[in-house]
């Protein structure tokens, strides 16, 4: 397939980045900002000059094209091995970092690809002031629309309750989005991930129900997947094995500058960011999040965008092709391995088995609440309802047994069940809110009291 390149970014961009930004939680984001700024943006930068360095001196590749490999391969692209601290129920902190990272250093290594892609075309010169004043253009222009649009149809939501509409309209703000920024001579990545923070946030918040919400978050993990998959294929379609062994030289000196690059970035940046924002980020975490810095679609998306006219772009598709399939499959199938080995996981498989027991037996006593003051429905049994109750009061002995069993043997269950009812007393105070600015009530959602009082 000839794809060209501005239509590559266009089509598959969008999608992702909006996809991560939506299930991103501001408040864990706000929490974990300052290392994750660092990251995301020092660490661009040590990664583009440490990776065009190293190709560049060690390969013999022209700088402008050695930047264009470095730019693309800055992008982390985390998404299996987060999805692996979920299941292992690793600290849900360490996930908030890597994919924190992962969102805003996608933005800025696009828009430090976008700088740097008409150098080697002798369309541009490289200078670090107009360099940096484009760079706080694009930035700015991506924040500012992006929240326009995102605080806009947030409250449009506000006006109806139509799944269908809403899905859609989160489709068509990703999309256009990044179609009007780029028209505008800004940043669509950084709108589209400043329009799916606030869509995700805040509009989900305000103009959703539960349900809808759900419906919409499972309508982008399906679209996030199939446009990982087709990605997936469009690599195979674009390189062959002949290419990447006429490469292996760089693709070699490549796997090695990202790594060492990210070390650096990884382990001094976090020293910096515990020693000025007390961040506590301990060597371990540090670690997983090192070698958990997988490259994926965002990189071959840059890589397959390098315009077809640029002398060398077989050479930089194949070395970030090759790169990107030394992280998924070295890194990749190492990391749990790893996890385990640095002991990250803790007490989590404790705490998520106790409540998941708890939040069960929560649930089925709802349900023998409602079967016991439903009116009893002539066409139905009186032998049905007993025993549906009978059924029910014996899984509720059951779970009850198991938890009272779980505190015994682990004392410090007890203090899950505090953390868990914390939360549901959340829950229903920002639903509550919620529902009086649908009701329009409320011109904003309140801030949360029972947040500073139960930390109190």
């Amino acid at each position: 397939m000839n794809l060209s390149p501005e239509l590559i970014l266009s089509i598959f961009l969008p999608p992702l980045l909006f996809e991560a930004a939506w299930n991103l939680r501001w408040l864990d984001l706000k929490r974990n900002l300052i290392p994750i700024s660092l990251f995301a943006i020092v660490g661009v930068i040590i990664s583009v000059v440490g990776v065009a360095f190293g190709i560049n001196q060690f390969s013999g590749v022209p700088l402008a094209t050695a930047l264009l490999v470095g730019a693309s391969l800055s992008a982390t692209d985390p998404i299996s091995v987060v999805a692996l601290l979920r299941e292992m129920a690793a600290p849900k902190r360490l996930s908030t970092l890597m994919e924190g990272e992962s969102l805003f250093n996608d933005g800025v290594a696009v828009v430090a690809f976008s700088l740097l892609v008409g150098i080697p075309l002798g369309i541009e010169q490289f200078d670090l002031q107009v360099s940096i004043l484009r760079f706080l253009v694009f930035v700015g222009l991506g924040l500012g629309v992006g929240g326009l649009i995102g605080f806009g149809i947030s409250y449009l939501t506000q006006r109806f309750d139509l799944p269908l509409v809403e899905q859609s309209l989160t489709l068509v703000s990703a999309y256009g989005t990044y179609i009007i920024i780029e028209e505008l001579g800004g940043s669509g990545v950084i709108g589209t991930v400043t329009v799916g923070l606030i869509l995700g946030n805040f509009g989900s918040r305000i103009g959703m129900n539960p349900r809808t919400r759900i419906v919409v978050s499972e309508f982008w993990e399906f679209i996030a997947f199939f446009v990982n998959s087709i990605f997936f294929l469009l690599i195979g379609d674009q390189i062959h094995f002949d290419s990447l062994a006429e490469n292996l030289d760089e693709i070699a000196i490549a796997i090695i500058a990202v790594i060492l690059t990210r070390a650096i970035a990884i382990y001094g940046l976090g020293a910096f960011s515990n020693a000025i924002a007390k961040s506590d980020i301990d060597w371990r975490s540090q670690t997983a999040i090192w070698w958990g810095g997988l490259r994926g679609s965002v990189s071959i998306a840059l890589a397959l965008s390098v315009p077809i006219a640029l002398e060398g772009r077989d050479q930089i598709i194949a070395t970030v092709f090759g790169v990107v399939l030394f992280t998924l499959l070295v890194q990749g199938l190492t990391a749990k391995p790893l996890l385990e080995g640095l002991n990250l996981l803790g007490d989590e498989p404790l705490r998520r088995k106790y409540l998941e027991a708890v939040s069960r037996r929560v649930a089925l006593n709802r349900v023998m609440e409602r079967l016991q003051q439903v009116d009893k429905r002539p066409e139905i049994e009186p032998e049905y309802y007993r025993d549906r109750a009978a059924l029910l009061q014996g899984q509720l002995d059951s779970l009850q047994a198991d938890i009272r069993k779980l505190r015994e043997e682990h004392p410090e269950a007890r203090s899950y069940a505090i953390e868990q009812l914390r939360s549901e007393l959340l829950a229903i105070e920002a639903d509550t809110y919620a529902e009086f600015v649908r009701a329009g009530q409320l011109n904003k959602e309140l801030a949360p009291f029972l947040q500073g009082l139960l930390e109190e």
